[in-house]
C-alpha cells in the first residue's frame, strides 16, 4: 500500500515497490532519523538505495542518527516555480554533512542529507531567517508531518550548538 500525504497543497505518494523509502519516511515519522547502515564496510549512506555505494552490499539495517550536523552546501531559491513555495520565496535547499560519519569514507565523500531550511516548527523558514544560515552553520532535523505514516525531514537552527560568528554565504547575498 503506498504511502500518501499532503505537502505544502500537494499530494505526495511513496509506491509501495519503494519499500527502502517507505520504512525512510516511516521513521521520520516516528519523530527520528534513521539511514541505511551497511552490513559489510559499516558506513552509512543517503539517499537511500538497494546496494552499498561503497562496496555494492545489498544488506542493511536501520540505524538512528542523531540529525545533526553542519551545512556543507546550500542554494538558495528567489523564483520558485511550484506555486506552494511561492509565498515562501526566498527559500534555502540545504546539503547537511552529519556529525555521525563526517569525512567518512572521504572529505568528498561523506555522510550528507539534503533538504529545506525551516523553522523550529517545521514550516519553511521566513526570509529572515534564511539571511541569517550559511555554509558552517549547525543545524539539526526536524520533522514535517504530511500524513498518516510520512513525515519529511527538513533543518533548522541547532540553538544547542554554537553557531559561527559569520557564516560564509554566496557573494552578493
Amino acid at each position: 500500500m503506498p504511502l500518501t500525504g499532503e505537502y505544502l497543497g500537494r499530494p505526495v505518494a511513496i509506491n509501495d515497490l519503494d519499500t527502502a523509502n517507505q520504512a525512510f519516511y516511516r521513521h521520520c515519522a516516528s519523530g527520528a532519523l534513521h539511514l541505511q547502515h551497511c552490513s559489510a564496510c559499516d558506513l552509512m549512506r543517503y539517499p537511500t538505495t538497494t546496494a552499498c555505494p561503497w562496496c555494492a552490499e545489498p544488506e542493511y539495517r536501520w540505524k538512528p542518527v542523531s540529525g545533526k550536523g553542519t551545512l556543507y552546501s546550500y542554494t538558495e531559491v528567489h523564483h520558485a516555480i511550484d506555486p506552494g513555495f511561492r509565498p515562501f520565496t526566498p527559500y534555502l535547499i540545504l546539503l547537511v554533512e552529519l556529525d555521525e560519519q563526517a569525512g567518512q569514507p572521504t572529505a568528498h565523500e561523506a555522510l550528507r542529507v539534503n533538504g529545506n531550511l525551516a523553522g523550529p516548527g517545521g514550516e519553511l523558514a521566513s526570509a529572515a531567517l534564511v539571511r541569517t544560515v550559511g555554509i558552517g552553520s549547525r543545524l539539526k532535523v526536524v520533522f514535517k508531518d504530511l500524513g498518516q505514516g510520512i513525515a519529511l525531514p527538513l533543518w533548522t537552527l541547532d540553538d544547542e550548538a554554537e553557531q559561527p560568528a559569520e557564516p560564509w554565504r554566496y557573494p552578493g547575498e
